[in-house]
């Protein structure tokens, strides 16, 4: 057998076997916690939305992979199928029209755009529905760079009370969230955020809940969820809003009912009664609500 034949031989084993490698690992990855969530960071059941969003993110994932690879595939396909042969003169035969084959490629695409539309808006209308009557309502008004929340009266909060944050201060190294403003929610309790800015546009971001909605002066934005999870999570804005953006920072406490009300008292005895309302916004103009 000549080097020419061995080394043939040997690349026709080794692509079968790379193949093989490559198709075992993918079918590992998508067994791990990592693949199963997207890779997204939180976990089923910290909100009763996290589980909506991570269907709707991985499914569409796996089937855009899908649709990829029967494309690069057909593609592939092709060029071999049809390549140019060896003494070939002139151009192959040319299809000019072929109507069947044309409805398809107008009709699987229009099939996949209007199942996208339907599943993202089901679950985009179920995250942003209000709820008529929250169990906690309350007043998130952003600032340059921080974050006051006022715990408005009704159902689950007896009296209005407040914290007002400050500034996080960041070193280069570590980040103290002791001292940064936190936001306490029951657990399995029914909260409505509602979002204000007391300046420019701001973004309000909790990582681990998915959700993520603009700030905007003059304008109230509403969001509206259930934590499942007891925990501390990070929050953070994620509207560039300025020179000290990135130390607009602070903590999300899910707690337990009693720890809640215990929290709420706390304010209350420390003097933070009422609230911290739009008499200390930078844009008195704004008073448009909607």
């Amino acid at each position: 057998m000549s080097s020419q034949d061995r080394t043939g031989s040997r690349r026709a084993r080794i692509i079968p076997i790379s193949g093989m490698a490559i198709a075992a690992a993918l079918a590992l990855s998508g067994c791990t916690p990592e693949m199963k969530n997207g890779w997204l960071p939180t976990e089923r059941g910290t909100t009763n939305h996290t589980a909506r969003v991570i269907d709707l993110w991985v499914n569409s994932w796996i089937t855009a992979m899908v649709i990829g690879l029967i494309t690069w595939g057909l593609i592939i396909w092709c060029i071999i199928a049809y390549r140019r042969r060896k003494n070939a003169v002139g151009f192959p035969r040319q299809v000019s029209y072929n109507l069947p084959l044309e409805i398809f490629y107008v009709a699987v695409p229009l099939f996949m755009v209007m199942v996208f539309f339907y599943f993202t808006d089901r679950d985009q209308s179920a995250i942003t529905a209000r709820d008529p009557n929250p169990q906690v309502k309350i007043d998130v008004r952003a600032k340059q760079w921080s974050w006051d929340f006022n715990y408005v009266a009704g159902n689950d909060i007896s009296s209005s009370v407040y914290e007002g944050g400050v500034q996080a201060h960041l070193n280069g190294t570590t980040i103290d969230k002791s001292k940064l403003p936190t936001l306490y929610l029951p657990v399995n309790k029914t909260v409505e955020l509602e979002l204000n800015s007391r300046d420019v546009i701001h973004s309000f971001w909790v990582p681990a809940f998915l959700q993520k909605l603009d700030v905007i002066p003059g304008k109230t934005n509403y969001m509206t969820l259930t934590p499942t999870a007891i925990g501390t999570y990070d929050g953070k804005c994620a509207e560039l809003c300025g020179e000290y953006h990135s130390e607009m920072l602070f903590n999300v406490k899910v707690v337990s009912e009693q720890d809640f009300q215990a929290h709420l008292a706390s304010l209350k005895q420390a003097g933070f009664t009422g609230t911290l309302g739009e008499k200390y916004d930078r844009n008195p103009d704004l008073t448009e609500k909607k």
